[in-house]
């Protein structure tokens, strides 16, 4: 069996699993998560614990159930505590700012560009150039993350753009003559 999908999940106190046939829904404070199992997974709910096992002695069956361990975790961890991602924008003139669920950023076009974030996932802006994205799903905070760096992912010449926080860019250097 897989590393990963030997080691149990623990479950907080405030979150609640239920296990309906090859469905698993968690339910928390920040939200409620489903997920439909794998045929070759099988999953255990007992004394506070997840336990991940699969249903066949074959490689496939043990990579089904080592990812379906790391996403029930993540699962847990999102309806619990959630996920955050930070972007930081880079260059002269470049801003952003929240209202509501939708995220103005003036990018340096010829026109402001609007985002408007899904159900579950909330877009703060601290401050004009950082830009904070939370949600209980950790594939659809990464998956907006992404989508707003497309806008302006950062140039190696300067490194102007949108950027994550802990991104490094590294700069090319210039054409000599």
């Amino acid at each position: 069996m897989s590393r990963v999908a030997k080691s149990p999940i623990t479950i907080p106190k405030n979150v609640e699993v239920k296990l309906e046939d090859s469905r698993v829904s968690i339910k928390g404070s920040l939200g409620v998560l489903s997920l439909s199992l794998h045929r070759d997974v099988s999953v255990d709910v007992s004394d506070g614990t997840i336990n991940v096992r699969n249903n066949l002695s074959e490689k496939r069956s043990d990579v089904q159930a080592g990812t379906a361990r790391a996403i029930l975790n993540n699962m847990v961890t999102g309806v619990s505590t959630g996920f955050q991602k930070k972007l930081t924008l880079v260059g002269v003139g470049y801003r952003a700012q929240a209202k509501g669920n939708v995220l103005n950023l003036a990018l340096g076009f010829s026109h402001p560009v609007e985002y408007k974030a899904p159900a579950g996932i909330t877009v703060e802006t601290p401050s004009q150039t950082e830009i904070l994205v939370k949600g209980c799903d950790k594939q659809i905070v990464g998956q907006v993350a992404a989508n707003i760096r497309s806008y302006r992912p950062p140039e190696p010449y300067k490194g102007k753009g949108v950027r994550y926080l802990d991104e490094v860019i590294v700069k090319k250097e210039a054409k000599k003559k």
